[in-house]
């Protein structure tokens, strides 16, 4: 099973945890492999994307909160145009 965690948190959470003050990052639809260096979470404003690692499948889009563990290495597809918030490391 994949070390992805997908969530939807409220706005509270989302507010307390600063997201909304994050970069932002946009990728048109793609396919690519990607490895993280660190972990990451971000905030899915617009899109859908499909991670795929160790022949698992992790979908998530618009409104999902993920986290991607330091170490992954995986294949983004992405379904339709992404736009995210996201913070590297903490």
């Amino acid at each position: 099973m994949s070390d992805i965690k997908v969530e939807k948190l409220p706005e509270e959470k989302l507010r307390k945890l600063n997201v909304f003050r994050w970069p932002i990052w946009e990728k048109e639809v793609s396919r690519f492999n990607w490895s993280y260096g660190s972990k990451e979470r971000c905030y899915i404003l617009e899109g859908r994307a499909v991670v795929e690692t160790n022949g698992d499948k992790v979908e998530f889009g618009r409104g999902d909160f993920v986290t991607f563990p330091e170490g992954l290495e995986c294949i983004w597809d992405i379904k339709e145009d992404i736009k995210k918030h996201y913070n590297l490391g903490s």
